[in-house]
């Protein structure tokens, strides 16, 4: 019998603070699992929030965005992405995915601890969920006992 492959990690990378940080893990010869794919993107906050639903419809099992968080290069498009990660959350909910698939961090250009940390949380919040959709459809098999 094979194991069931994992649901991919997408992770949106800013290029002026967390793509460094993920590039130090590299550097530094240490690891993160294979199923993690990494978009090294200018801000996050310009990604609507569609981009993350269709994503999980995809077949994502987690996203995370890692930012420069409040030292962002770009005036205002912190904030502005975390008020989009809330309506994602909304949006989410309504559609029956638990919001601990979508996660909003902060990583250094030298952060290549915290950067391993949260794809190994990521992948064991992913492990425990299984594919996107599949809480929802666990809720409703609950409600019928």
């Amino acid at each position: 019998m094979s194991a069931r492959p994992e649901p991919p990690i997408l992770i949106l990378a800013t290029e002026a603070c967390a793509y460094p940080g993920a590039n130090s893990v590299g550097q530094a010869h240490l690891s993160y699992p294979e199923n993690t794919y990494i978009l090294r993107v200018r801000a996050p906050a310009m990604f609507p929030e569609s981009f993350y639903l269709e994503a999980f419809e995809r077949g994502f099992g987690g996203i995370i965005i890692m930012s420069c968080g409040v030292e962002c290069p770009y005036e205002g498009a912190y904030q502005a992405l975390a008020q989009r990660v809330d309506r994602v959350y909304r949006l989410m909910k309504e559609r029956g995915l638990d919001t601990a698939r979508l996660r909003l961090t902060a990583i250094c250009t030298v952060c290549n601890r915290a950067f391993l940390n949260e794809v190994k949380q990521m992948r064991d919040k992913v492990a425990e969920l299984g594919p996107p959709g599949s809480e929802a459809a666990a809720s409703q098999q609950g409600g019928e006992a």
